[in-house]
């Protein structure tokens, strides 16, 4: 540990969350709960750990958050939409018919809207899924993507954009391969719906086959219901396996693990984490459209995240819809998801260890470096005024690092 006298500066009365230390013991600090306190020491613009500190601490540092699962073209819709509620199948048929109204400045204006909330909510890269392939030329863009495009290039975020495609259309080689290089061309990810489509395997064979050749990121909308039967989480597992596929692949919702038994779940889970598949729980969407009875739910509609991280699965959180057809409410923040997770998956105390959901494991699970407090530059790290990880998931709004250190000064 570096002496007081040879820091460039020291932010007074710190949290740092362990699980978001690589090393911990080398960091420094005394253990507080999930956390280590001290003064955090910045030296060549780093964090680089903490000393003894005489005060009770006041505020946490994080690395900036990561958003892997939005929909940035649909979100803030709703308003328009009077009298839209209900299960999956409704709120595509609501969303495709606001459509007659993607002009370039209504998706601009709230496009740009759902980015600056991630920006204030302290994120550092986000992953926005696209509707693709209502064209029947594979390579023609959607408005959508190249008006995200321009946004992303103005943004302070790194903008990952995914196509949201049908599988039944990917099941066509043609399709898939024209889609794959138009992908390739524009910076994209290969993304694709699979729920029960009849024509599903072959689907899935050519995008695993054009994304390994193009060295593309996959991406899949899976089993996003409560119907018995749906199995396209571990049909993607057998293609990843089977195929030797090493590039990043992302599988949201998987709400159909709900229905199986521990025996099937812990097999599928097996797979996946061969694979290197990670899954996302997208809790705002999915507690709202799944398991309608037409009375009051008693289903939660979330994956079987505790069983999939035991299994060494890689387990993020997203957002999902924000205000459209999928989920009239919610929030661009990463936080706020993570603590509608408390309660929708029942996570536990200490707090401070799911914080990896929204951070090191969202990055993972997009190929970006997984990025901890130790050694990280200051313009990476956040400061929030709390005390404990319960005060930081009540609504306590992010500050730069560099900010903090200004008024200190």
């Amino acid at each position: 540990m570096m002496r007081p006298e040879r820091m460039d500066n020291c932010l007074p009365s710190v949290l740092v969350p362990r699980a978001l230390l690589a090393d911990p013991a080398a960091f420094g600090g005394a253990l507080a709960a999930d956390c280590m306190a001290g003064d955090l020491v910045i030296r060549d613009g780093r964090a680089t750990g903490l000393i003894a500190s005489g005060g009770t601490p006041r505020r946490m540092v994080l690395p900036r958050l990561t958003e892997p699962h939005v929909h940035l073209d649909k979100c803030h819709s709703i308003g328009r939409m009077q009298g839209v509620g209900g299960d999956l199948a409704t709120a595509i048929a609501a969303q495709k018919a606001d459509k007659v109204n993607w002009t370039a400045a209504d998706l601009r204006s709230r496009a740009a809207r759902g980015l600056q909330e991630l920006e204030q909510a302290g994120c550092s890269a986000v992953r926005t899924h696209v509707d693709w392939g209502e064209a029947a030329d594979p390579r023609a863009v959607p408005l959508a993507w190249d008006i995200l495009g321009d946004l992303a290039a103005d943004s302070a975020l790194t903008v990952q954009r995914a196509a949201l495609t049908g599988i039944e259309r990917m099941a066509d080689p043609d399709y898939a391969r024209h889609c794959a290089q138009g992908l390739r061309d524009q910076g994209g990810v290969l993304g694709a719906f699979v729920l029960d489509q009849p024509e599903r395997d072959a689907g899935l064979a050519n995008m695993f086959r054009e994304a390994d050749r193009l060295g593309l990121a996959l991406d899949f909308h899976v089993d996003e219901g409560l119907a018995e039967g749906l199995d396209g989480l571990e049909r993607i597992a057998d293609a990843a396996l089977a195929t030797r596929f090493q590039g990043p692949v992302l599988c949201g919702h998987a709400c159909s693990l709900a229905n199986l038994a521990d025996v099937d779940v812990a097999r599928i889970a097996d797979k996946l984490a061969r694979a290197g598949i990670a899954v996302v729980m997208l809790p705002q969407t999915n507690l709202y459209l799944q398991g309608r009875t037409g009375g009051t739910p008693d289903r939660r509609g979330v994956t079987r995240l505790h069983e999939l991280q035991a299994a060494g699965v890689t387990m993020t959180i997203g957002a999902d819809n924000v205000r459209d057809a999928f989920c009239p409410i919610g929030r661009h923040d990463p936080l706020h998801v993570l603590g509608l997770s408390v309660l929708a998956a029942h996570l536990d105390p200490p707090l401070g260890d799911h914080l990896p959901l929204i951070t090191t494991n969202a990055q993972s699970a997009l190929g970006l470096a997984p990025r901890t407090v130790d050694g990280a530059a200051i313009g990476d790290l956040l400061v929030f005024d709390a005390t404990d990880s319960s005060d930081l998931l009540g609504g306590t709004a992010p500050r730069r690092l560099s900010d903090a250190l200004g008024a200190l000064s």
